[in-house]
């Protein structure tokens, strides 16, 4: 009977020990996969914040781009303008050199029509320069 109870009490005994052990795996997992959780969030939150970053500095240097684009088309709208501004006042030039060209012209003219001697208009059977009658030809 001694015997036996120390054999039950030696059972109790590994019993509160393996018992004991097997709170102390369980605590230990999961203070571990705590750990593991935490790990995994805090690398999933990098990763995150990493490509929240670099979608930013992809925003930021797709702004960037748009706004020299845009500023390159505006120099070229501006060059553009200015080109035609030049054109139109070559054509302008061109057309005032041509005005006062022809007016030069027409004056040199109109003077030398004036110091022309006025042609004979009563001669030749043409009184005040018209015909007199029909022309008949004799043979």
């Amino acid at each position: 009977q001694l015997e036996e109870m120390k054999q039950n009490q030696e059972r109790e005994r590994r019993k509160r020990i393996a018992e004991e052990k097997h709170k102390e795996w369980v605590l230990k997992k999961r203070e571990e996969e705590r750990r593991e959780r935490k790990r995994k969030l805090s690398k999933e939150m990098a990763e995150k914040a990493t490509r929240e970053l670099e979608k930013m500095q992809l925003k930021e240097k797709a702004d960037i781009k748009y706004k020299e684009w845009l500023e390159k088309k505006r120099a070229e709208e501006a060059e553009k303008k200015k080109k035609e501004k030049e054109k139109e006042k070559e054509r302008e030039a061109e057309l005032q050199e041509k005005r006062t060209r022809s007016e030069k012209i027409f004056k040199e003219w109109l003077q030398n029509a004036r110091n022309k001697p006025q042609p004979a208009l009563n001669g030749y059977g043409f009184p005040h320069g018209r015909s007199t009658g029909s022309y008949i030809q004799y043979t």
